[in-house]
């Protein structure tokens, strides 16, 4: 009931004034359980691949957006759980993925549609970056659904960091034919086929965005990103000291 109220509301608000275009529509089964893997590039991506959508999609989200306290915290948690999001405690390491695992092989049990990013974050610079294996192929392998490779466009152009009002725009999504890894059922606690089945489907995303593929994690990516900030900081501090210091050269008489 609620996620029909959200549907029609931020979804069609979301339709109507973005006006997202979309290919491969039909790759999406009417009805019995999948699994869309897709870059991560925005924020709004659980919004804007809902939207499109007939049936409901059940992503993971942070379980901090579920318990914070006070007026908005209660209204940002009927929000996410009005547009399908599942809260999963992420802070506890492995126990937080194995977490996340359960959480999808019991939406796709129900015969539902599971929504996951491989690459575990939000691209830091637009590029694809490499799957983490420990999610999607194990979801897949345990439960058999199809995994259909999905690719957004131009979503981190809308409001990109530090900009508060959206900018309006036409976001895209592509979404793939599915793919069948049931070859591998069985296999899930094979590290060398979780690799394989997270590197296929990285792959088709990569064909279906036109992103340039960057093979580490995004993570390591973002740690990369902040440390050379960092760094250049340290150096634009040190150059302004230098410049208010006192000056080498001699004001005495030559």
């Amino acid at each position: 009931m609620i996620y029909g109220v959200m549907k029609l509301t931020v979804g069609g608000s979301l339709k109507t004034v973005f006006r997202p275009w979309v290919e491969g529509l039909e790759n999406v089964p009417a009805e019995g359980p999948a699994i869309l893997a897709s870059n991560h590039l925005s924020f709004s991506d659980s919004f804007f691949l809902p939207a499109v959508l007939d049936r409901k999609v059940t992503f993971i989200a942070k379980a901090e957006y579920f318990t914070s306290p006070g007026v908005k915290g209660k209204l940002t948690a009927a929000f996410f759980k009005g547009v399908g999001q599942l809260p999963v405690d992420r802070s506890g390491g492995r126990g937080a993925g194995e977490a996340a695992i359960r959480s999808g092989i019991s939406v796709l049990e129900r015969g539902e549609l599971f929504g996951i990013y491989p690459e575990g974050t939000r691209s830091p610079d637009g590029r694809l970056y490499r799957g983490k294996p420990g999610g999607l192929a194990r979801v897949a392998l345990a439960t058999g659904a199809p995994v259909i490779p999905v690719a957004m466009i131009d979503t981190e152009k809308i409001q990109p960091p530090g900009k508060v009002v959206p900018k309006l725009m036409r976001p895209g999504i592509r979404i793939g034919e599915p793919l069948d890894f049931s070859r591998y059922h069985g296999l899930e606690g094979d590290r060398f086929v979780l690799r394989s089945v997270t590197d296929e489907v990285m792959y088709e995303i990569m064909k279906l965005s036109g992103q340039e593929y960057v093979d580490i994690y995004a993570t390591a990516a973002k740690r990369q990103i902040a440390e050379a900030a960092k760094k250049q900081a340290e150096l634009e501090k040190a150059r302004k000291a230098e410049g208010d210091g006192p000056s080498d050269e001699s004001s005495g008489p030559g």
